[in-house]
């Protein structure tokens, strides 16, 4: 099964990493830089297709927003409190925060829709995201492209002992969740401490 998959990225690489960009992306990414390192596939034409990937999902985001302001409203009720505080990092920082929303874990996709809704330029919203998911291809892929013999001898490792690596990742994904959870907290304290 394993060489099953390997056999598909060699053959279909940059089909897959476009339509991972689209949904995910980090680990898209990493594996792509892998690949890159072991010459499988080119960096520069690596890093141009994440970077269209990634730009085509937000790009389809925002425009969820634009069109389907009675959808997010009825469906997407839940997701209020990101919505809150989608707005309120774009009316403080501007357009900056197009540019660093990919890092945002938990919020990535609700910023390009929370901006659509708004009458935010589609596009100098289309350039700045266009700029920035090629900076974000560039700055994932490159250090697994360096360091890509390293992460090979690490994953293999891990798969031997994947009794140590599961908690280790667990404990990894849980403190990033955790962290993001925190700041969202913070800005919506700071929201309600303005209004109140």
């Amino acid at each position: 099964m394993e060489e099953l998959f390997i056999g598909w990225l060699k053959e279909y690489g940059y089909v897959i990493l476009f339509l991972w960009s689209i949904v995910e992306g980090e680990m898209g990414l990493i594996m792509a830089g892998i690949m890159t390192h072991t010459g499988d596939m080119s960096y520069f034409m690596s890093i141009f297709v994440a970077g269209l990937g990634g730009f085509t999902g937000d790009q389809i985001y925002f425009y969820i927003g634009r069109f389907n302001k009675g959808f997010i409203h009825r469906k997407l009720h839940k997701q209020r409190r990101k919505f809150a505080i989608a707005h309120l990092l774009l009316k403080k920082y501007g357009w900056p925060i197009i540019f660093i929303q990919r890092y945002m874990y938990g919020l990535r996709t609700v910023i390009p829709m929370s901006i659509g809704i708004t009458k935010y330029s589609a596009k100098k919203f289309a350039l700045i995201n266009l700029i920035s998911a090629w900076v974000w291809a560039a700055i994932t892929i490159t250090p697994a492209y360096i360091y890509g013999q390293e992460i090979l001898i690490f994953l293999d490792y891990a798969k031997e002992h994947w009794y140590f690596a599961l908690p280790i990742a667990s404990a990894f994904l849980y403190g990033v969740y955790a962290y993001f959870q925190k700041l969202e907290r913070h800005f919506l304290e700071k929201r309600n401490g303005r209004f109140s």
